[in-house]
């Protein structure tokens, strides 16, 4: 081997492990994302807020399975499982997050070599006039015709020396995990929304039943007026009252039954059917109640659960990973390229090495004036970056004061059901004390319609409330991000 040969192998080996070395030694500019800090505090409840007996602070936070089983109605989770398998809106929060999937890999084929492939087939005609070539003497020339075969490929890579291609993929898995948990919420807020239909269905049937008891002692009491009347012991005023408190009763039934109408109408598009193709089940109010207490996760797991405060998260790591990749586009590329031709007349030809070409090569651009356009563009990643943040906090004070919330109406409705029990015990007393006088002449028959009214709607009163309590715990599962997963 020549000295010469040696030399520029030599050479050759230098650069390469100088490259080499430039590329090893070259950081991922831009800030690494940090995980925000879990909030120190240790519940949700304001000074002087009281603590409903359906729920505990609970370390794990985590329900035994699904959380609409701490219910215990079948028909409720028969329904949840139709709308979790049925519902378009998952259907599209899915095929979202497919979308993200296939962005990342679109992000790690990007960076990494790319490497093409073409082949070709022309029939072309010179045009040598064009060149000067008339011909020789009295012997002129003609264009000629002829036919070009090539085939080729190439491949090309960035060395990425300051990571702009990895903040790139950084940022990129970080928006899927976003559409991920975006996904989590959507499955979330469906059930919740499920639920709490259910919960509406149960109360106003509640509601409906009480009104039609409440009909049927009206008309009772019509028939016994009527034939009092008829017999002379009651006055014509009497059976005026009986009759206005019928129609008056009457004419509660159709709202109600419209309101019926609506919320069984909302649960069919839930569940991804329309009311003409879908009947919903009955809910009873009596078959609904909490098997046990809710487990209310701590505030430090609160945010390392629920799905929207994950989701902004992952937004606020995205845009912190764009910082980077703002940053990289102030600093040199280098990029490595190599290609190979193959062309001849004749198809027999075109693999032979006569008819080969290629080329290696290696470039780079760096920015030298671009207006400070760049330098702007790093700016308003951080800018981004910082909305994110704040979007960040807002997402988790907006969280904290939803748990706060659910859980002072849960304690309401505590001290509300237990004010409405007595309420109705004290009605159904008073309709039996009225009703014995009104029988042993002691007593009008006003009386008696006014406590009949009392009693029924305390009765009603008392269903109101104990549908609010079983909202307002399906409000405080979705605002834990309770488990759905296992369902």
């Amino acid at each position: 081997m020549s000295p010469s040969t040696k030399g520029r192998r030599g050479a050759v080996l230098l650069t390469s492990i100088s490259l080499a070395a430039v590329v090893s030694a070259c950081a991922t500019v831009g800030p690494d994302f940090k995980r925000p800090d879990a909030p120190g505090a240790s519940g949700y409840a304001m000074a002087g807020d009281a603590a409903p007996a359906e729920a505990r602070l609970d370390g794990a936070g985590a329900s035994a399975g699904p959380w609409w089983t701490a219910f215990g109605s079948p028909a409720l989770d028969a329904v949840v499982r139709q709308a979790l398998s049925d519902s378009p809106t998952l259907a599209e929060a899915d095929a979202t997050l497919r979308q993200a999937r296939s962005a990342l890999a679109q992000a790690r084929g990007e960076a990494g070599p790319q490497a093409d492939l073409n082949g070709g087939f022309n029939r072309e005609r010179a045009n040598l006039q064009a060149f000067g070539f008339t011909g020789f003497g009295d012997v002129q020339l003609s264009n000629p015709t002829f036919s070009l075969y090539s085939i080729g490929g190439g491949i090309s890579y960035d060395l990425d020396l300051f990571g702009g291609e990895r903040r790139k993929l950084e940022g990129a898995a970080a928006r899927l995990e976003a559409q991920a948990r975006r996904t989590d919420a959507a499955y979330l807020s469906l059930t919740a929304n499920v639920a709490l239909q259910a919960v509406t269905i149960a109360t106003l049937e509640a509601q409906i039943d009480a009104v039609e008891e409440m009909i049927a002692d009206d008309e009772a009491n019509l028939d016994l007026v009527r034939k009092a009347n008829a017999l002379g012991g009651a006055t014509r005023t009497s059976m005026v009252a009986a009759q206005t408190q019928l129609e008056a009763d009457r004419a509660l039934l159709p709202p109600l039954k419209g309101q019926l109408a609506a919320a069984r109408h909302a649960l069919a598009v839930l569940v991804g059917r329309t009311p003409a193709d879908w009947a919903a089940p009955e809910f009873k109010l009596e078959e609904m109640a909490l098997s046990s207490q809710i487990p209310v996760t701590l505030p430090s797991e609160l945010v390392r659960k629920r799905p929207d405060i994950l989701a902004a998260e992952s937004d606020l790591h995205a845009a912190t990973a764009d910082i980077g990749v703002a940053t990289a586009d102030l600093y040199p590329k280098i990029g490595l390229s190599a290609s190979i031709a193959q062309g001849s007349l004749k198809p027999e030809d075109l693999f032979s090495y006569d008819a080969s070409g290629w080329n290696l090569g290696a470039g780079l651009a760096a920015p030298l004036f671009d207006g400070g356009a760049l330098k702007a563009r790093r700016q308003q990643a951080r800018e981004a970056a910082a909305a994110a943040s704040a979007r960040y906090q807002q997402t988790v004070l907006t969280a904290f004061g939803q748990v706060a919330d659910a859980l002072s109406a849960l304690a309401a409705d505590d001290e509300a059901i237990a004010a409405q029990e007595r309420v109705a015990e004290q009605a159904e007393e008073h309709l039996r004390l009225a009703r014995l006088a009104y029988r042993n002449g002691g007593g009008g028959f006003l009386e008696v319609l006014d406590a009949q009214r009392s009693s029924h709607n305390a009765q009603s009163a008392l269903a109101r409330a104990r549908g609010q309590r079983l909202a307002d715990a399906v409000r405080l599962f979705a605002a834990t991000g309770a488990d759905w997963r296992r369902a």
